[in-house]
């Protein structure tokens, strides 16, 4: 497998009764964007919020060019209000491994290895392995090897699991045998991960992280989670792009916006 899958799976609420009922009680009003997305108005309202900008104080920007001004100017902190939650499938670890070391503004739930049974573990080869076919070969021999490694540990702890058998529970003594026997699965293995993540967080990695040409994996899901909100909220994605390389992989590009 080498196409990640990402599904969203989480959107915010916003209860915009709730926002008219506060700006009534200041006897104010706010006059809202036909079309701006729940995402895109969140961002406003909490922009806004700083300044009191409504009513007779608020610009005849648009919520597009109200967002736009926030990013230019680096005032970014009140996208963090908006956020996404998916579920990311067909996955390498090694690609996890890197993901995961993104914590200001995400959140991550991943497939546990301790607990889940690895034996029939399906494993993601990198896409520019199919252009070298003695290599390929090379990687899926040493996928076959490492499966079978981890199948003979498993079955061989759990027929005999020495003298820790007699000091764990069946829970725990299940989590040491997989343990031991996941030692040996390579960083390809495939794995699935729920991730949440702000918009502010987002951005800055498409920025870090979508731009890298040597890791078209990184490339694959950072394009997708970018199709996925800049439908969700096109005004704060809006100097992002999508373009592709000459192996039609694609690379995240950031532009001025207009």
């Amino acid at each position: 497998m080498t196409t990640p899958k990402i599904r969203l799976i989480g959107r915010l609420q916003v209860d915009i009764a709730e926002i008219a009922a506060f700006l009534k009680d200041q006897n104010l009003e706010w006059r809202r964007t036909p079309g701006a997305t729940i995402p895109e108005e969140l961002v406003e309202v909490a922009g806004r919020i700083c300044y009191m900008s409504f009513g007779s104080a608020q610009s005849p920007r648009t919520n597009r060019d109200f967002i736009m001004n926030l990013i230019t100017q680096g005032h970014e902190s009140v996208l963090e209000h908006a956020s996404w939650t998916f579920l990311i499938t067909n996955i390498s670890r090694a690609f996890t491994h890197q993901l995961v070391r993104h914590r200001v503004g995400f959140a991550f739930s991943q497939l546990s290895q301790q607990y889940h049974d690895e034996r029939d573990a399906e494993f993601v080869m990198p896409a520019h392995l199919e252009s070298f076919p003695e290599a390929k070969e090379a990687w899926e021999k040493a996928i076959r090897t490492t499966l079978q490694a981890y199948s003979s540990i498993n079955a061989l702890l759990s027929q005999n699991g020495g003298p820790m058998s007699e000091d764990l529970e069946k829970r725990e003594l299940t989590r040491a045998i997989r343990s031991a026997a996941r030692s040996v699965l390579p960083n390809a293995t495939e794995t699935k991960i729920v991730m949440s993540a702000n918009a502010r967080a987002l951005r800055h990695f498409f920025q870090v992280r979508g731009t890298i040409p040597g890791d078209i994996e990184m490339r694959l899901v950072a394009a997708e989670l970018l199709s996925i909100v800049a439908n969700e909220a096109p005004s704060i994605f809006l100097d992002f792009r999508i373009d592709h390389l000459l192996d039609g992989s694609p690379i995240i590009r950031r532009h001025r916006s207009t």
